[in-house]
């Protein structure tokens, strides 16, 4: 099936790092991503499916009563999707902010760019 952008950034957040079932994640991560793919998370670069699929179990193992959320719309320019994200324990307000950049092509992720910033931490413009 061919996904649009906004459904694979929807798809990314929500069946991939939110779900906590392993046959559900495994069969979203062989939809939604290229086998080559490149995930690039703060201070590492994941490359490949199985890679990406082993730190979202990570990311489960140690934040298991944490969920993600949607932080407004997903925008689409071409080929590439932007997605804020929400992240904490369920039911409190959340201990993380962030957003998903993703290069699609041919109905799948092909390169992902996380950022994440714990709530509260100071972010200072400089020109």
């Amino acid at each position: 099936m061919n996904y649009t952008v906004a459904d694979l950034m929807r798809r990314n957040l929500l069946e991939v790092f939110n779900e906590p079932d392993i046959e559900r994640r495994t069969a979203a991560i062989a939809e939604i991503y290229a086998e080559d793919v490149l995930w690039h998370e703060t201070g590492r670069v994941i490359r490949g499916r199985e890679a990406l699929a082993r730190r979202a179990a990570e990311l489960r193992e140690e934040t298991p009563d944490w969920v993600f959320q949607l932080d407004g719309p997903v925008s689409v320019n071409d080929d590439l999707g932007h997605l804020g994200f929400l992240f904490g324990p369920a039911g409190r307000p959340p201990a993380v902010t962030g957003m998903d950049i993703a290069h699609c092509k041919d109905g799948v992720i092909v390169e992902l760019y996380t950022f994440a910033e714990e709530v509260g931490s100071a972010v200072i413009a400089r020109e």
